[in-house]
């Protein structure tokens, strides 16, 4: 794999930036700048992620627990979307980890989670309108 001047992007960079896009649902370019995206990509994505014995999903409901129990509500929208997304969760599996998340991490981190959850399916369904909006739209565009 090449970045956008031709230079060659090492393996790690290729495997991690393929499975990071994988996971998130995104399309990172591999030639981001930084030590920061570089241990990210080479070692969290390339190695971490990628290693047997956990599925995907079993990955994320392990850091969809460990962002609850710190109160990251704000990263738990980011993997709630992701998980919806790439189908390993429901809206339904999301909410009942919450739950069960009550009485492990507590009520308010893991109310938390739920209201991430909230929010996502709010924004997923306004996306969803305002595409649909868009789509009819153009088709009456379309058949002017």
């Amino acid at each position: 794999m090449t970045d956008h001047d031709g230079s060659a992007i090492s393996e790690a960079r290729a495997r991690g930036v393929t499975k990071m896009n994988e996971v998130y649902g995104w399309e990172l370019p591999a030639n981001v700048p930084g030590e920061f995206f570089a241990v990210t990509a080479d070692h969290l994505f390339a190695d971490i992620w990628t290693r047997p014995g956990l599925s995907q999903r079993d990955r994320r409901l392990l850091l969809l627990g460990a962002i609850t129990a710190q109160g990251q509500s704000d990263v738990a929208k980011i993997q709630i979307n992701a998980a919806l997304h790439n189908e390993e969760l429901d809206e339904q599996q999301v909410e009942e980890a919450a739950i069960f998340l009550c009485h492990y991490v507590g009520w308010p981190l893991a109310t938390g989670l739920n209201n991430a959850l909230i929010a996502v399916k709010a924004d997923r369904r306004k996306a969803t309108r305002a595409a649909e909006k868009a789509a009819g739209d153009s088709s009456k565009t379309d058949t002017v």
